[in-house]
């Protein structure tokens, strides 16, 4: 990594924890550390499983586990079993909830005056940036993996591509139909323990194909389309191999436009794919 990009990093981060108060020992004025402020305001009215809200926030089972005694001390939370028992739900108490309305009332006026010392301009160009550091960040923490076709993320990803390409197709999309996945690579994308993207690599005797590219609907414009593709390229290179085939549909436009942009060509059919309109090939 360039050194002065990661030293940019470094004062980005410095100025924002100053900024927001995170450095605070009572964050907002309210007695407590910014750590258990988020973790009251991410429990919400509704309440949450526990696990749930370890992995939207990626903390530590043990820290998050004080956080929630602390909170529970102070008499904001309760953590009740539910189900079987091995599921744990929060919610917040009355006072929890109060705690939580003063804090948003609190967070708004912080950012307000942040905003305030700037003209119209500069409050726009600090939101627009905020906005794309905000998307950039939430791309970083995507992870990408290989991982086993019958493992719980895997087959969520795996439905949920059928499920659209049937919504998607104009005559419908029935995986039996498509050809097999048996024996591929299989890269999944998760964002905090919730699997949101995947792609497929079939070794050929002198090709491989790209297979079942999907990104959830929740993640797109996040560049994880492209992600997912270069690491399937990387992965092939790996193996030895040099040219990568694959094939879509007409209504997969955006699928198009990616592996138009990303170096691959139309050619002429390669295989009886039933659902092809297109089909593509790259040399790496």
């Amino acid at each position: 990594m360039v050194p002065s990009l990661v030293e940019r990093v470094r004062r980005f981060n410095r100025t924002v924890t100053q900024r927001v108060g995170a450095l605070d020992e009572a964050y907002l004025a309210r007695g407590r550390p910014l750590g258990q402020c988020r973790v009251l305001w991410e429990i919400g009215e509704g309440g949450s499983e526990v696990r749930a809200l370890r992995a939207r926030l990626d903390l530590d089972s043990g820290y998050l586990s004080r956080l929630l005694t602390a909170l529970r001390a102070d008499g904001l939370v309760e953590v009740v079993p539910a189900g079987d028992g091995r599921v744990r739900t929060v919610r917040l108490t009355p006072a929890g909830v109060a705690e939580r309305d003063e804090l948003d009332r609190r967070s708004d006026d912080l950012a307000a005056g942040i905003l305030a010392p700037l003209d119209e301009a500069q409050r726009d160009r600090l939101v627009a940036a905020m906005g794309e550091v905000e998307r950039l960040l939430v791309a970083s923490m995507v992870r990408v993996a290989p991982t086993d076709p019958d493992q719980p993320e895997a087959r969520a990803c795996l439905d949920a591509y059928a499920a659209e390409l049937a919504a998607r197709f104009d005559t419908g999309f029935d995986p039996a139909r498509s050809n097999p996945t048996d024996g591929m690579l299989l890269l999944v994308a998760t964002l905090h323990a919730e699997a949101v993207g995947c792609g497929a690599l079939r070794v050929r005797d002198s090709y491989a194909e790209v297979k079942r590219m999907w990104v959830a609907p929740s993640v797109r414009g996040l560049g994880l389309g492209r992600r997912l593709l270069t690491e399937l390229e990387a992965a092939a290179a790996g193996r030895g191999v040099r040219l990568l085939r694959l094939e879509t549909n007409d209504s997969l436009t955006e699928a198009v436009a990616l592996y138009r942009s990303a170096g691959y060509r139309e050619v002429a059919p390669f295989n009886d794919e039933p659902y092809a309109h297109h089909w593509f090939e790259k040399e790496i």
